[in-house]
């Protein structure tokens, strides 16, 4: 005689949903230590980032209120002060967003006291750091050819002015570098480069005073 009972279907699914419930608190006895440990790490993980992302946004609010005192010294007139202000943002938030800003700004602080050296380090240093901001980067590139033209470098200032033209074509200040290149090429005596630079101001700016300007500089060397 066949003893044999037929479950249901019913039946099957609840004997291996108890199994599984079964095999998993087994697994939770025999392996509580490790199940802890990883809790452990993952909530570990999870409070890192967000202490992390927490310490970013402060350091960038302390990093943004240095850099408006600074700016506010440097429009009272107290230079030095301002200086050290800036010098101190690269220190102490040197990954920050305003890093760039203060880079800059010593470059321009130091540029207006004529203290060139410096003012070229901290113009170098940004143009090869920053690549995002374009005034800020043309302003850099016409900072140096301000010093090399006092410097009486007038070729060498002459292709920082074109660098900057170059490196942003549309903004406000295109035209004067153009004019600084054209007026410096002709300091120097390359006059085949002068009327290149020249030629590029007639098709940029027709019509304009800046091109009046540029035709009677140049006639005024007798060139052609």
């Amino acid at each position: 005689m066949n003893n044999k009972v037929k479950l249901s279907k019913r039946q099957i699914k609840e004997d291996k949903f108890t199994a599984f419930m079964l095999n998993g608190k087994q697994y939770a006895t025999d392996n509580w230590q490790f199940i802890v440990i990883g809790l452990a790490i993952l909530i570990l993980i999870v409070s890192s980032i967000v202490y992390y992302t927490n310490s970013l946004q402060e350091k960038s609010l302390e990093a943004s209120t240095q850099f408006a005192r600074a700016t506010s010294e440097y429009r009272s007139g107290n230079i030095q002060v301002a200086k050290l202000s800036f010098s101190q943002i690269l220190d102490d938030f040197g990954d920050s967003d305003f890093a760039g800003k203060a880079t800059f700004m010593l470059g321009k602080l130091n540029l207006e006291s004529r203290n060139y050296v410096e003012a070229t380090t901290y113009f170098e240093s940004y143009l090869a750091k920053y690549k995002e901001d374009k005034l800020h980067r043309i302003s850099s590139l016409a900072g140096l050819g301000t010093i090399l033209e006092n410097q009486g470098q007038f070729e060498q200032a002459a292709e920082k002015f074109v660098a900057a033209y170059d490196e942003y074509p549309e903004s406000p200040l295109s035209g004067d570098y153009l004019n600084r290149a054209l007026m410096n090429f002709m300091q120097f005596g390359d006059n085949e480069k002068a009327k290149e630079i020249l030629n590029r101001i007639e098709d940029k700016f027709p019509g304009t005073d800046l091109l009046n300007k540029a035709l009677i500089a140049y006639r005024e060397k007798g060139l052609k």
